[in-house]
């Protein structure tokens, strides 16, 4: 039988040298466009262990699992691993995870509410932090 997702992690994290990413998500409400952008950071022990491979579960099991009550048995802590995924294949991974489905999937605005950034591009002045929206400018070449 396959070890609890949990389990699989703390041993990843005891065996892995914790890795920074270099990006960040950025996402807003579309629900309420007047909120502040959030900043999706992923965890660096995460992060390792979506690089080594073996201890994250196949991103469908979280999707099939959200229409499970809360107490029920849910797949994803007990599905197989999957292998190693790139540093682009895990933000994409933790996107379809931590975002809500309304920012990435479902919407159909004439805005951008989404954007994976290099960290650099986030200010480490924490100003205006409850201000922040997503730069709705083009950039031209």
């Amino acid at each position: 039988m396959t070890k609890h997702l949990w389990d699989r992690l703390n041993e990843a994290k005891a065996r892995l040298e914790p890795v920074q990413s270099q990006y960040r998500v950025l996402f807003e409400n579309p629900e309420d466009l007047d909120a502040p952008a959030s900043v999706l950071v992923p965890d660096p022990n995460w992060m390792a262990a979506a690089l080594a491979g073996g201890v994250l579960p196949p991103i469908d099991t979280y999707q099939r699992d959200q229409g499970v009550a809360d107490g029920q048995p849910k797949e994803h802590p007990y599905a197989a691993p999957m292998g190693a995924m790139t540093e682009e294949e895990a933000i994409e991974y933790l996107v379809m995870k931590d975002v809500p489905p309304q920012v990435w999937r479902d919407y159909k605005g004439n805005r951008c509410i989404m954007k994976i950034v290099p960290v650099e591009m986030i200010p480490t002045d924490r100003s205006f932090r409850n201000a922040w929206k997503i730069n709705q400018e083009m950039e031209l070449a």
